[in-house]
């Protein structure tokens, strides 16, 4: 007969150490909670190893040790010397290793909570358009709105600061990695109202209290010294009172901008906890018809509801943080265990090396901080300098320049290209850019470029900063034709027939035929913002604002191609300034010159570069002139007759032949661009100019022209 056996009675039970599960029927039980245990954090380690030493099975024949606190000390077993590792030293470690590991991951988690709660912010209310459209919401939108604005306005005013942060790449085409260096801006955190020590400041108290000390010993001797020591103790006291209120003072203004983020904080949820009490009301009218007091509760319900999801949200980025951070300090444990077994095996080669490493330390630390900053200077410099070479920035802006040459081309054949037009309407934009925005565009985006493959870029970018449009157009026009008829007159007298011609005029409509011509330039700075990432566009505008490093590399220059004019017939008046005809002279007698060779190489350039101030020194060289003497006309030109006394704004207007006249084109507040005046006639200033479309040519622009910047005035005695 089958024997049947009772299964056996299991239940579970909650105990310190976590769930248990019990079973009745054997009388056994068994942990089953996957949580640490409590004792392990209430125990120290010592206490923790011993309990684990008394809860092993004693093996046959033996029984457990003593290791209450006064007990003797155990004897090595045969076999095995001091410091040799054993399963309880082993355990021991662990378990100190257990506490200092669960200690730095509780200090890390805090830390990280810390800085998320700090990071988070109130975030702005999103509203429907059916939400704006209700008339009884309106009105708290606007306040929430408002107060939101005012918000982002305060956390704008709060001091930033920029961080070099370095960005590992790896180029799938070269099999390399690089290094990029990016400024990454941040808020600057509050000092916290902490005091910088002065490390004489106790010394000096010291040195006080000696000499106060002895005029106490001799004050009582004599009334009038008692009394100017008293004077005096009171005037020391009276300037640090002095002293700390105006550092306080200066301590207090500083936190101005976090207090004033804060209550604008604290404005912009007051506003959205009352939109959010008004939109209750009006989805739920029955809530306005109950007593105030019930109105109060909802409001303030609704106000802990709003506060309760502001929290959530920061806590959701406080969990990833206290994650990110377990899971370093699992791997930091791990390391840590290995760290402390070898130490227990091998304490002599420990103490050695440290004390090396503490040797080499010291020897270090007096090269330490020059280091520091030579790193410092050479990865500032790295990080804003193009990194292309100067003959591929040369070559890339030359073939831009040329698709802009092509466009202006076929600008004027369009007459030619597109005949059998009543009229030509013109509505162009200049052509023309800033060579260091295109530059620091393609440096952003492909770091190191060459002509090869920089050409599809710039072929794109081409194309969305120039729009020509060609746009017909038909009118209907009337004129007034004179046309010739016949008729048959009668003679009255003889009755006789004859045929006679006469004139007249007819209104005639036609067709007037008109094609409309629109330039538009967009220039590269107002693209960048839609075709950069954010971390590549703070670095082009990083790059535009130190002009890569190099700005010298594209100098100036006109980019004017129109012809030069002929001003045989004007006469010039000369100023009041005696001016110099000799050099005027000799410029105009480079007018035709194209590529500027002599001029660039005569300054000391291997190859071809932004030649107008090369140009302009060559002509004072020629007149005998060592000075002025500069190939960029904003940091060295303009500082140069600056400096000396000899700079005329825009509306100086005593000017003489043989200054010298520096544009800005982009209006910019820089100069791009520099030439010799020939003279003016009291409207226009007329003018030599090197590399005008690559050329010498002689220009004018009325006095009032915006994008003339000022004037080298020279002195010819």
């Amino acid at each position: 007969m089958k024997q049947y056996k009772a299964r056996d009675k299991i239940t579970l039970k909650m105990s310190r150490d976590g769930a248990m599960e019990v079973n009745e029927t054997k009388g056994t039980k068994k942990r089953i909670s996957k949580r640490a245990r409590e004792a392990a954090l209430n125990r120290t380690p010592e206490q923790q190893a011993a309990q684990d030493i008394q809860a092993l099975p004693p093996t046959p024949g033996s029984t457990a040790p003593d290791i209450s606190p006064n007990a003797p000390p155990l004897p090595h077993a045969p076999g095995t010397e001091p410091g040799q590792d054993t399963g309880t030293a082993e355990r021991v470690y662990e378990h100190i290793d257990g506490a200092h590991t669960r200690k730095a991951s509780k200090k890390a988690a805090r830390k990280a909570q810390a800085e998320a709660e700090a990071r988070a912010h109130t975030s702005r209310l999103q509203f429907t358009e059916e939400e704006r459209a209700t008339p009884e919401l309106e009105k708290y939108i606007k306040k929430s709105d408002k107060a939101a604005d005012k918000l982002d306005e305060a956390r704008a005013k709060i001091p930033k600061e920029k961080k070099l942060v370095k960005e590992r790449t790896f180029d799938e085409a070269t099999g390399k990695g690089k290094t990029r260096l990016h400024f990454q801006e941040r808020e600057k955190p509050m000092n916290g109202n902490k005091a910088h020590k002065n490390p004489l400041s106790r010394p000096a108290q010291e040195a006080g209290i000696f000499v106060h000390n002895k005029v106490h010993s001799v004050e009582k001797d004599n009334s009038g010294v008692e009394g100017a020591h008293k004077s005096e103790e009171l005037a020391e006291k009276g300037a640090k009172y002095g002293a700390r209120k105006i550092r306080e003072g200066y301590h207090s203004h500083k936190l101005k901008p976090y207090r004033a983020a804060a209550k604008a904080e604290k404005a912009a949820e007051k506003a959205n906890a009352n939109y959010l009490y008004q939109k209750a009301l009006h989805d739920n009218p029955q809530i306005a018809a109950s007593n105030p007091f019930s109105r109060y509760m909802q409001k303030q319900r609704i106000k802990k509801q709003y506060a309760k999801s502001v929290k959530a949200q920061s806590a959701k980025t406080v969990k990833n943080a206290a994650e990110n951070t377990r899971k370093a300090a699992k791997k930091t444990a791990e390391g840590t265990k290995k760290t402390v077994a070898f130490i227990g095996r091998h304490p002599a080669g420990v103490c050695i090396a440290v004390g090396a490493l503490l040797l080499f330390i010291m020897v270090s630390s007096a090269l330490s901080s020059c280091g520091a900053m030579f790193s410092g200077m050479i990865n500032g410099i790295v990080g804003t300098s193009y990194t292309s070479e100067d003959a591929d920035l040369v070559a890339v802006e030359n073939n831009y320049m040329a698709l802009e040459t092509e466009l202006q081309r076929e600008i004027d054949n369009i007459e030619r290209d597109h005949p059998g037009y009543d009229e030509y309407r013109y509505d162009l934009d200049s052509i023309g850019h800033n060579p260091h925005e295109l530059a620091s565009y393609l440096t952003a985006l492909l770091q190191t470029y060459t002509p090869a493959t920089a050409q599809a870029e710039i072929q794109r970018i081409f194309e969305l900063q120039y729009t020509l449009t060609l746009t017909e157009e038909v009118e209907v026009r009337h004129r007034t034709e004179t046309r010739t008829g016949t008729r048959t007159v009668t003679d009255p007298v003889t009755g006789e027939t004859s045929t006679e011609t006469y004139e007249y005029e007819v209104d005639v409509a036609y067709n007037y035929y008109i094609l409309n011509i629109k330039l538009e330039n967009k220039p590269i700075s107002d693209l960048a913002p839609g075709l950069l990432t954010p971390e590549q566009l703070e670095m082009f505008r990083v790059y535009l604002e130190t002009s890569g490093n190099k700005p010298l590399v594209f100098g100036g220059g006109s980019p004017d191609t129109n012809p030069s004019e002929d001003l045989s017939g004007v006469q010039l008046v000369n100023g009041t300034r005696p001016g110099n005809t000799a050099i005027v002279d000799r410029a105009k007698s480079q007018v035709g010159n194209v590529g500027g060779q002599p001029y660039w190489s005569w300054y000391g350039f291997n190859s071809r570069v932004e030649w107008c101030a090369c140009f302009v020194s060559w002509c004072y060289n020629q007149a005998g002139k060592s000075e002025p003497r500069f190939a960029a006309c904003q940091s060295q030109g303009i500082p140069w007759f600056q400096s000396h006394g000899q700079w005329g704004d825009r509306s100086y207007t005593n000017i003489a032949p043989g200054d010298a006249i520096f544009f800005d084109w982009d209006l910019d507040g820089s100069a791009d661009h520099v030439g010799l005046v020939i003279g003016t006639d009291g409207q226009r200033v007329y003018t030599v100019e090197g590399n005008s479309g690559d050329a010498c040519k002689i220009k004018s622009y009325p006095l009032d022209y915006r994008c003339i910047k000022g004037y080298g005035l020279m002195n010819w005695n």
